[in-house]
């Protein structure tokens, strides 16, 4: 099984807009972020999980054009404003929609804001296939395990997933942990974790929280994303204990 981070940077992307790298160096290329998204696959099935704004470009240079199941871990922009790019796997899939699972609440949300593509609409046919996001499922050879996680004043939702005895977790924008999330997130091999930056953040993990918890849970390798523009790659790589890494776009990690 293998997780690959398609996007690894905050809702604003590194640079941000007018060309601001922050404290990130503009000649490593690891530096530049797109919004958060991933893929978790194995022999036999890919799941695209969240579609960030950016996520024509990040399936183009996965060279991915199809998938099993498209999770979404919460309804906010920078996680779910490239579901219209859905359009075109679905017709790769000679017009299937996509399946697709949320939360009761995203659910909800996503069907309110982008109605035609869960139901369609004059002449055009529905690109996505929703159904509520429970908390287990198989897609595949994939046993994905799921619970909610606090972010502000809604829930986004954690996500294991398992295939031939290994383990790799995805936790993306939360505040704390919870006695579930640290069930969940017990004896992975790979943690995809946000770690947003170092300054403290009302509703995402900072840098130290997320070490703190790697110590608790010890999972075998873990890579950190969802990352502003004041956390460098390099001066990470310089920093961080061993098992931890920074992530970037296009890294792929095999469990």
């Amino acid at each position: 099984m293998k997780i690959r981070i398609l996007g690894s940077g905050t809702s604003s992307g590194v640079p941000r807009i007018g060309n601001d790298w922050g404290a990130c160096d503009p000649t490593e290329p690891r530096n530049r972020r797109t919004r958060a998204s991933m893929l978790v696959s194995s022999r036999t099935t890919t799941i695209l999980v969240d579609t960030s704004p950016d996520m024509r470009e990040q399936l183009l240079a996965a060279d991915v054009g199809n998938v099993d199941a498209v999770l979404w871990t919460h309804d906010h922009a920078d996680h779910t404003h490239g579901i219209d790019d859905l359009r075109q796997l679905m017709h790769l899939r000679n017009g299937v929609p996509v399946p697709g699972y949320a939360r009761p609440f995203t659910r909800e949300q996503l069907e309110n804001k982008f109605a035609y593509a869960f139901f369609g609409r004059a002449g055009y046919r529905p690109t996505v296939a929703l159904e509520t996001l429970a908390d287990s499922l198989t897609v595949g050879d994939i046993r994905i395990s799921v619970t909610d996680q606090p972010h502000g004043g809604i829930t986004s939702a954690g996500l294991r997933f398992e295939n031939g005895g290994k383990a790799i977790g995805y936790a993306t924008d939360f505040h704390e942990m919870t006695d579930a999330m640290r069930v969940l997130y017990t004896g992975l091999d790979v943690w995809v974790v946000d770690a947003l930056r170092r300054a403290p953040h009302p509703t995402h993990p900072n840098l130290e929280a997320v070490l703190k918890w790697i110590g608790e849970l010890r999972p075998a390798r873990s890579a950190l994303m969802h990352m502003d523009n004041s956390m460098d790659y390099a001066s990470l790589c310089a920093a961080l204990p061993r098992g931890v890494e920074p992530g970037f776009d296009g890294l792929e990690l095999t469990a």
